[in-house]
């Protein structure tokens, strides 16, 4: 596998998290995407040594990677290998109960995305993989080649919005039967002939929407969102705050909704003095609107473009 380095990944919205995270000296904070570690740089460097910094991914390269950068902050940073699911028993296994922010960065990073081997992207020809974890469960290959054509159909209206979902199911069944479609190219040519030439006028590449909803569906990205939500607010202190980085709507509707009703658990009336149904408000939103990349950060990082940042604190 390729050793792609950290440096050629591009922190998006680095500057919006730091300030609206806004980590104190001393603080122990949780980035449980960790990625390159280009937040995790910037939020150690403001906690300072007397600080933690906690970050978990389920990628061992990645982590790897991620641990050379960090190295420097000594035992100020712990890392952690294993899925965000698990975000509770990862933390409890590391001594952590109680946490001042916490920080999720979803999808794909640029290091993973740029490495042929892993099979994420149609831009360089590989092997139709898209695992955030290698060789941990089903490959989009795998899907690929198992499900039944309605399943499919699912997967990419569901997790890609795609409108021709129908044409591009049916004629990855027919194209299977003839041969295995285990390559990315495979599949983009594919996606390309089915939607013809009218998709080249499209602002994204016509297999965009596919290779999303394969990655979300061998990831399971969505799945979970809200109680994963749920569990990080559970682990924050009294005015401890949670940041979310979404790139798609899927993700995105999913937090908005999820942070709207811990926001607002109150059954009672408005003109109530004191609550009485016992369901106190959890947090308070500091985004009322998605922050967004500024245009010269989406010049700078084009993928950048269709990230959104939200934020909350614990009451």
């Amino acid at each position: 596998m390729a050793l792609v380095q950290p440096g050629s990944h591009r922190t998006v919205l680095i500057d919006a998290v730091t300030e609206l995270l806004a980590p104190r000296v001393g603080a122990t904070l949780v980035d449980a995407t960790l990625g390159a570690g280009g937040h995790a740089e910037r939020l150690l460097e403001a906690i300072g040594p007397t600080g933690r910094l906690v970050g978990i991914d389920r990628d061992p390269l990645a982590l790897r990677l991620a641990s050379q950068r960090l190295a420097r902050f000594g035992d100020a940073f712990v890392p952690l290998e294993g899925d965000h699911g698990d975000l509770a028993g990862l933390l409890r296994g590391a001594g952590v109960f109680a946490v001042d922010g916490m920080l999720f960065d979803l999808g794909v990073s640029s290091m993973q995305l740029d490495d042929p081997a892993r099979g994420f992207s149609f831009r360089e020809d590989g092997p139709l993989d898209m695992r955030m974890s290698p060789h941990a469960g089903e490959s989009a290959a795998d899907l690929v080649a198992s499900m039944p054509a309605t399943e499919l159909r699912r997967v990419l209206q569901q997790f890609g919005e795609e409108r021709r979902a129908t044409a591009i199911a049916r004629e990855i069944v027919r194209e299977r039967e003839r041969a295995p479609i285990v390559r990315t190219r495979q599949l983009a040519e594919l996606v390309e002939r089915v939607l013809g030439p009218a998709a080249r006028r499209y602002k994204i590449h016509p297999a965009t929407r596919t290779f999303q909803a394969l990655r979300i569906a061998v990831n399971g990205e969505v799945v979970g969102l809200e109680a994963l939500v749920e569990t990080a607010v559970s682990l924050l202190r009294r005015s401890g705050r949670l940041a979310v980085i979404a790139y798609h709507s899927l993700e995105d509707r999913a937090i908005k909704h999820t942070l709207r009703g811990l926001a607002h658990r109150c059954t009672c009336p408005p003109d109530l003095p004191v609550c009485g149904c016992g369901r106190e408000d959890l947090v308070r939103i500091l985004t009322t609107r998605t922050r967004r990349p500024e245009q010269s950060e989406i010049d700078d990082n084009p993928r950048a473009r269709s990230a959104r940042l939200r934020v909350a604190e614990r009451l």
